[in-house]
């Protein structure tokens, strides 16, 4: 039987002429904060005092002793970043130029000192582009020349740690005979039966043993005999509950175990679970143009998405326990599909695994982001490769839905002046519409590939063309104000987003020691994109009179101006269901605490935006759009009711009231026109449509030009810590900021607007010393313009 001895203890981390202990899976970075040698990055400016690390070259040693008695024994590198040369007693065993991918080598009968040695990827990048020739990417650093996480290299929301070291877990491998070399699971319905085609490809130490693989699942067992190093198994499951993206169904997990065996000796075991069901992608063309519109076992979603960037710069640090909290908290705010963006990885069996348990779908970019990417070795052949073994290892898992072949490559070469700075040479065409489309074909023909995000299908159109395809949405926010996303209904919308700070407590670890402001040399070092506050700045004006000085009013009307820019876009989009068929807010999580679009703070903080996707991913949703109240059902039952519509002003009083029958029918949505007597007439009135506790907003004016009342309401808190505030007048955009009652206080909603008389109770947790008045100045809503 194969014996796996994982390989995590006795590394050092040579540096200077000193030796660290290093923790493996590791990097760099994170042995030398260990060490102290290097300060924390995520605190004040020191991202930049730690630049040096990422131009070094690095070692890591321990001793290996290999003695067994079977007759292999493989060293085993899960991951290593990036460039690197493995060593045994001083032998090379290979060279590596590839964090995307996995290494094995033979090391039967050796033993002694293990040394790995990382080149810096930065000379190994640049020795690749001084070979290949410049390519165009939007940002300086030279990213596209050598196989890695992207946004190492810093990105407009992230630092610039460039890491080194085994990211991903080491062992040593040793059997006899043969052992499993890899395992293609192809798992379909046919005609109601759950079909699981099992392609095992074996590797030997005796040619001539005769082989066989059985094969269990659901109580069935198959055996087949393995020809030379290749065998087929196929099991057959009737009637398989079917596994549905959350909000459609449960997700029934299948156990799936195949052994190796000579005779009747066990030589190896692999063990997978998978789920049943079909996925497609409806791209075909209509009156509105082309489709994207996914449908899993015939039934065709609204994907209600977030997309999905490392949960930290050092990766090595992502546990299981925290993947599972990550994507609990989407979950619990409605979202059904996550898409893994294209500058990040490949991410670990942990993420697909929970994703699998919550019904949570997965969009799964290879990863080439914003950027040239040249087609020639060494790259081509490291490209083919990763896909090759990527493709596989995530086939078992149902979440995953989709291959997408890059994140903005095509709509670069289109629109971002690379075609003529490229000259003819190559940019990854080759890559997105030739070789990963082949792979995936071959591999994986159980699920689609489309070429890019965004990509309208093919080059008869433009590749961001909102009437075809995908649709990412940037000229909101760079140039324009959030209203502008009411112009357009894109068949999907891949990427749309507003920025925000992070929570008040996270910033005060991030900065410690400064006096915060908008504006501060903290506040502008966590703040990555291109004239970002700048942006900000001009986002609100829009909007609300700018708080000249006064960061914590700063702070929160940044805070609203995020939640209410991307309401602005789903609500429009969800209402336009089934020719919109999808929104992905650009980001549900960070990677270090940062200024940004993400509605989770790089500490895990949930932003007011993270409440208003509860709103808005919910299966019903009450939306004014112009002069039609749209009444939007994902649910599987039915919806039929009366809509209490009310015309009022922001004194408080009624000035206009109808009820309004509606029914929408089940994954439907209804419009009804709004009673003309009951539009608001100026900037002093409003509409407010309920229907079953669900309730819609409408002011026509910006904010700066609504005479709002002045704030009256009242405080109670009960010794388990919730808050309730009671309204005397209109209170619009409530917020209670639990961090500044205490770090780890957490608040179970966000934005709320109340009129007068009403009242809403804010459940906190973590909360150690409950006080009315500390409660009431957490609290924040919009006021008079002053």
């Amino acid at each position: 039987m194969l014996q796996a001895t994982p390989l995590t203890e006795g590394w050092i981390l040579r540096h200077d002429g000193e030796a660290f202990p290093a923790s493996v899976p590791g990097c760099v970075h994170t042995d030398l904060l260990a060490a102290g040698v290097i300060p924390d990055p995520f605190l004040g400016r020191n991202e930049t005092e730690v630049a040096w690390v990422g131009r070094r070259d690095w070692t890591y040693e321990t001793d290996l002793r290999t003695g067994s008695g079977h007759e292999q024994t493989d060293l085993v590198f899960e991951g290593l970043d990036t460039v690197a040369e493995v060593l045994l007693d001083g032998r090379v065993l290979g060279r590596t130029r590839n964090m995307h991918r996995s290494y094995r080598f033979d090391v039967t009968g050796l033993s002694g000192r293990l040394v790995v040695r990382f080149r810096s990827a930065y000379a190994e990048a640049e020795a690749v582009r001084s070979a290949l020739g410049e390519r165009p990417a939007a940002y300086d650093e030279p990213f596209q020349y050598v196989r890695k996480m992207a946004c190492s290299f810093g990105w407009d929301w992230g630092p610039t740690l460039v890491t080194a070291g085994m990211w991903r877990p080491v062992r040593l491998e040793q059997w006899s005979t043969a052992r499993i070399a890899r395992v293609r699971p192809l798992v379909t319905v046919e005609q109601g039966v759950g079909v699981v085609e099992l392609a095992v490809e074996v590797e030997r130490t005796r040619a001539e043993a005769p082989l066989t693989v059985e094969a269990t699942v659901a109580g069935g067992r198959v055996r087949a005999a393995v020809d030379g190093t290749q065998g087929v198994v196929r099991l057959e499951v009737p009637s398989p509950r079917l596994w549905w993206p959350r909000g459609y169904g449960e997700q029934p997990m299948y156990d799936v175990e195949l052994t190796l065996l000579h005779g009747d000796s066990v030589l190896d075991v692999w063990r997978r679970r998978v789920g049943f069901r079909s996925v497609g992608l409806d791209r075909s063309a209509d009156e509105h143009g082309t489709g994207f519109t996914f449908v899993v076992n015939g039934e065709r979603l609204f994907a209600r998405g977030v997309n999905w960037i490392p949960d930290d710069v050092f990766p090595s640090r992502i546990t299981r326990e925290r993947y599972r909290e990550r994507l609990t908290q989407a979950a619990d705010a409605g979202v059904d599909l996550v898409r893994i963006w294209g500058g990040g990885i490949y991410e670990s069996t942990d993420f697909y695994d929970v994703c699998d348990e919550l019904g949570l779908l997965v969009w799964q970019d290879f990863p080439f982001a914003c950027a040239a990417y040249p087609e020639e070795q060494p790259l081509r052949g490291e490209v083919e490769a990763e896909a090759r073994e990527n493709v596989v290892r995530l086939m078992p898992h149902p979440s995953l839905v989709l291959w997408n072949g890059n994140n903005e490559n095509l709509w670069g070469f289109r629109d971002w002046g690379w075609e003529e700075r490229l000259a003819g040479a190559s940019w990854g065409e080759a890559y997105y519409l030739g070789l990963l489309p082949r792979v995936v074909a071959e591999l994986d023909p159980t699920r689609p590939y489309t070429a890019g995000s965004p990509w309208s299908g093919s080059w008869d159109h433009h590749p961001n063309d909102p009437a075809h395809g995908t649709r990412h949405s940037w000229e909101v926010w760079n140039r324009e104000d959030y209203a502008a996303y009411r112009r357009e209904v894109p068949r999907f919308m891949a990427e749309f987003g507003w920025q925000a700070p992070p929570a008040h407590a996270t910033l005060r670890r991030a900065l410690p020691g400064e006096e915060l402001a908008a504006d501060s040399p903290g506040m502008l070092h966590h703040q990555k994109a291109d004239d970002g506050n700048g942006k900000l700045r001009r986002g609100l004006e829009r909007h609300f009179v700018y708080p000249e000085g006064d960061f914590d009013r700063w702070h929160y009307l940044t805070q609203v101006n995020q939640a209410r820019a991307v309401a602005t876009g789903i609500e429009h989009w969800r209402a336009n269901w089934p020719v919109c068929a999808g929104t992905v807010v650009w980001q549900l999580n960070d990677c270090w605490p940062v200024t940004s679009w993400a509605a989770i703070d790089g500490d895990g903080r949930e932003k007011p935006l993270y409440h208003e996707l509860r709103r808005l991913y919910a299966d019903r949703l009450l939306t004014v759009q112009g002069r039609v109240l749209a009444v939007v059902n994902q649910g599987a039952q039915a919806w039929a009711g009366v809509a209490r519509l009310r015309r009022m002003t922001v004194e408080g009083a009624v000035i206009g009231e109808a009820g309004v029958e509606f029914g929408a029918a089940a994954r439907a949505v209804a419009r009804l026109d709004v009673p003309e007597e009951l539009m608001p007439a100026g900037p002093e009135e409003f509409l407010v449509a309920d229907a079953e506790g669900v309730r819609a907003w409408h002011f026509p004016a910006p904010d700066r030009d609504i005479p709002y009342p002045r704030p009256e309401f009242d405080v109670t808190v009960t010794p388990d810590g919730s808050v309730t505030v009671g309204a005397r007048s209109l209170l619009r955009d409530l917020l209670l900021q639990a961090d500044r009652l205490h770090p780890d206080a957490r608040a179970d909603r966000g934005l709320v607007t109340l009129l007068p008389g009403e009242r809403v109770t804010i459940g906190v947790s973590g909360w150690k010393t409950p006080d009315a008045d500390a409660a009431r100045a957490a609290l924040y809503c919009l006021e008079p313009s002053r």
